[in-house]
């Protein structure tokens, strides 16, 4: 009995701390229809933060089925430190979004991007994504996240992880 206590501590303790909110189940999200990938915004002071959330996400969404995915032009890219224009930005990418003619646009924010100051260094990584409909210009999910992993732990795995979190409550079919 004091093993299986003692197995069970230790693989809570491997699990990670991570902390995921995320919308219900709300309106099928269709894979086979037409999506773009916009900004996801840099929150934090790590540069290209955001492209990183990009990427990953681009790649886990085609990993669940959505084969139609283009990107937004990197010249509406604004990863800086320096000179902040989301807003901006994020308008002229929905605009470019509906020259396309896509049904869904999915982006969102970085809010942390970075391994912990201390012995172990820990990757710890907070991300916010969105899918809006864009016929109906409704956000039909969001989910929120934020995970840490342990010292050994890649942060692009860490991302992997909390990012596939997110989108695996996303009614995506």
């Amino acid at each position: 009995m004091r093993i299986l206590f003692i197995m069970l501590l230790a693989a809570l303790a491997l699990a990670g701390c991570s902390t995921t909110d995320s919308g219900g189940a709300g309106p099928a999200i269709e894979r086979n229809a037409k999506w773009v990938m916009l900004p996801v915004m840099n929150h934090t002071d790590v540069p290209q933060a955001g492209l990183r959330a990009e990427a990953i996400t681009e790649a886990l969404l085609r990993s669940y089925g959505v084969s139609d995915l283009n990107r937004y032009p990197a010249s509406l890219n604004q990863d800086t430190l320096f000179e902040p224009a989301e807003r901006k930005v994020l308008a002229e990418a929905d605009k470019w979004a509906r020259s396309q003619g896509a049904r869904y646009a999915i982006y969102g924010a970085v809010d942390e991007w970075r391994y912990k100051v201390g012995i172990d260094g820990e990757p710890a990584v907070g991300v916010a994504l969105h899918i809006m409909d864009l016929q109906t210009n409704n956000v039909v999910w969001s989910g929120v996240g934020g995970k840490s992993g342990w010292s050994r732990e890649a942060l692009s795995a860490v991302a992997q992880k909390l990012i596939r979190q997110l989108l695996a409550s996303a009614p995506i079919q």
